[in-house]
């Protein structure tokens, strides 16, 4: 703290930090603390979380005898900071207050006493001079360092050469990341486990079979909701993950063990800002019987309606129903969804995910996929502007990465 207030970064320090800053939803924010977390591993960072009202309690103290929280003395978690910034590792560079041919550290007194490194970026790809090689060992002269990031950006620093023999050793398999880190880092508190637990209990634990139906409509490719749910249909009938209503045409082959199918319970959670899935699909299975002889019972732990992270109590319930849905069996979920990406990742489950439409008939040729991996998407891979032009796109060279198959442009890590 001293040093942060002297104005003056010092030489390298033997304790040296990453400030995680909150922003976006709760799936964003699982994403890019996972991310941070990854990045401070490698960098040999103490990572440090700002924890916002809205997120008081969420998650457990994941390190044991000591706190990830951010004191609240520290003097620069209120400040907005932006790309802009004048403490933004860019703007350093614009301004030649970073340079590469100091790569070594060997002016890391004159520094500023900490940088902010911007990587939240909805609409664009991630910043250039972001995930370059000089890059990083110029960002390892500053002790201190802010990050705001609404990615999962951890795919990107499989991209530094610097960091592959780390990672190597860390994952050698690459397409369960997520998974590993998010179930060591991310236990919900008290608040949010006891909402998960409750509802389990009482509506989930007894049934054969658990289907999770995670349905979220992003801004920027609005779908009608009977178009949503016909795909929802599709995709579960055409798989075999719900049974058929008596009289109906069959989607599927008959199964040989539809005879043992006969009074076997099978829970459905939905899990939606809005409540017309639910209510449709529950009243499907309500008022008609199945051909196989199953009992379809279909819950909604709520629906909220829209999205409310600044609220606390929003927030403990969708993190519970993440955790809900990661207890599932099969799962079908919407793509471009962070949230459903952090559900089916902490599960270690390849969902069904819910095909893109194409716009112009509303309607997609394959209602649903398998993913290559559990791994979450990367939406906004970084434009390697250090890379030869033939090297831009690094699914051409680096084995372990795809393009998702949700987002074309995305990245996304596979074994």
């Amino acid at each position: 703290m001293a040093q942060l207030r002297s104005g003056r970064n010092g030489e390298r320090g033997e304790c040296r930090y990453v400030v995680w800053l909150p922003v976006q939803g709760l799936g964003n924010r699982m994403l890019s603390l996972v991310s941070t977390f990854l990045y401070a591993l490698l960098t040999a960072r103490v990572l440090l979380v700002h924890e916002p009202p809205e997120m008081e309690g969420l998650f457990c103290e994941p390190f044991p005898g000591t706190s990830w929280l951010l004191p609240a003395t520290f003097p620069y978690k209120d400040v907005r900071f932006g790309s802009e910034s004048k403490e933004s590792y860019v703007s350093m560079l614009h301004n030649n207050v970073v340079r590469y041919d100091d790569v070594d550290g060997g002016n890391a007194g004159a520094l500023p006493p900490y940088v902010y490194l911007h990587l939240e970026n909805m609409n664009l790809r991630l910043q250039n001079h972001t995930f370059c090689e000089e890059d990083h060992r110029a960002l390892d002269g500053f002790n201190w360092m802010l990050l705001r990031s609404d990615s999962y950006f951890a795919v990107a620093l499989f991209l530094v050469p610097t960091y592959r023999d780390d990672l190597e050793r860390m994952f050698p398999s690459k397409g369960s990341v997520f998974h590993h880190l998010g179930r060591y880092l991310l236990h919900p508190g008290n608040p949010a486990w006891g909402i998960a637990q409750r509802f389990f209990d009482g509506y989930l634990a007894g049934a054969d079979q658990r289907l999770g139906v995670q349905v979220r409509i992003v801004w920027h490719h609005p779908v009608p909701f009977d178009v949503m749910f016909d795909q929802i249909l599709r995709c579960t009938r055409e798989h075999g993950l719900l049974p058929r209503l008596t009289g109906e045409p069959s989607l599927v082959r008959p199964s040989s063990n539809s005879t043992a199918k006969a009074n076997k319970v099978k829970a459905v959670l939905v899990v939606s800002l809005k409540p017309e899935y639910y209510d449709k699909l529950h009243a499907m299975y309500y008022n008609n019987a199945t051909d196989s002889g199953e009992l379809v019972t279909v819950y909604q732990p709520s629906h909220d309606q829209d999205q409310h992270t600044e609220a606390r109590a929003h927030n403990e319930r969708a993190l519970a129903e993440i955790f809900l849905l990661s207890y599932c069996d099969e799962m079908v979920t919407t793509s471009w969804s962070t949230f459903g990406y952090v559900a089916h990742a902490l599960a270690g489950l390849r969902p069904r995910l819910l095909a893109p439409l194409d716009l112009s008939k509303m309607r997609s040729d394959v209602a649903c996929v398998r993913p290559a991996s559990i791994e979450p998407c990367l939406h906004s891979p970084p434009s390697l502007v250090c890379r030869r032009a033939q090297d831009l796109d690094p699914v051409a060279h680096v084995p372990f990465l795809r393009h998702c198959e949700d987002v074309d442009f995305g990245l996304k890590l596979v074994d």
